[in-house]
């Protein structure tokens, strides 16, 4: 007798813009890993197509990747984990009779910076104070962290921000307006902001001078090496892009959407394959 088979399972990355995302290679080099045949595309959504998109979906659907500008939305359009609860922020959402909603940023930050031997610090500088900064604070506080200086250009969310982490990750905030020089116990830099936003700040950043600073951490991955990865380099510290982000988030990602497991390398192995790729055309 002959089985007909069904509609190929099949998953998404959310956001603006997202022509350039990594996320399709990255998940479909883990599906064919895992054996499994199915479907990831690109989905360019604002946040007002967001819950209709959602609401939607079909039987076919295992998962969804959420990134910028739809972190938010998305950590209220389902019944959230830990992690979206303490944050606000969800960067995963998986359909099915009752939507769970997660967010693998915390968890993908910490493993990136455990790998490059970041995650022992005291004293960290995040740039930024939205949605991926409030990810990178848990994922400090839970590595050690104690006391984070966060640098950002409004007061109010600055103020904000300093209660929220406070509150939530039981640290001592320290609020700097946006270049200022770091703290100079600082161990490690998170930068959670577009490139544009530190031009012609980098100067009075001053990383090079900063005498505790190991690492930088920038979470952008397109266009790359962003200025502050390109001073990192030139100071010789350890530098981390948001394809370690993206790459360590996924495989959690992976995980809530198929139930398996896949190795790091083999993810890693297929964006740096892709960015050679893109180089070359």
């Amino acid at each position: 007798m002959l089985v007909t088979q069904g509609p190929k399972p099949r998953a998404a990355v959310l956001g603006s813009p997202i022509e350039h995302s990594l996320s399709p290679v990255i998940h479909l080099a883990a599906y064919a890993h895992l054996g499994l045949d199915w479907g990831y595309e690109r989905v360019e959504l604002q946040p007002e197509g967001f819950v209709g998109f959602v609401d939607a979906l079909d039987d076919t659907w295992r998962g969804l990747s959420v990134t910028m500008p739809l972190k938010e939305q998305a950590a209220v359009c389902g019944v959230p984990d830990a992690d979206v609860s303490l944050t606000g922020a969800a960067n995963t959402v998986v359909p099915g009779l009752v939507r769970h909603v997660y967010n693998t940023d915390i968890v993908g930050l910490m493993d990136a910076l455990s790998v490059e031997g970041l995650h022992e610090s005291n004293v960290a500088t995040i740039i930024g104070n939205g949605a991926t900064a409030r990810s990178a604070a848990v994922a400090l506080a839970r590595s050690g962290v104690r006391v984070i200086e966060v640098q950002g250009r409004n007061p109010d969310r600055l103020a904000k921000f300093r209660d929220w982490a406070e509150h939530a990750c039981d640290v001592e905030v320290q609020p700097r307006s946006l270049g200022a020089p770091l703290d100079p116990a600082s161990d490690v830099l998170i930068s959670t902001t577009p490139s544009a936003a530190l031009q012609g700040r980098l100067d009075t950043l001053a990383i090079e001078l900063c005498p505790a600073l190991r690492g930088v951490f920038d979470v952008i991955y397109h266009p790359w090496p962003t200025p502050l990865a390109q001073r990192a380099s030139e100071a010789g510290l350890t530098m981390l892009s948001g394809l370690d982000l993206l790459v360590h988030q996924a495989r959690h990602q992976v995980r809530l959407f198929t139930g398996m497991d896949v190795p790091v390398e083999v993810l890693m192995s297929a964006v740096r394959a892709e960015l050679e790729r893109r180089g070359a055309a």
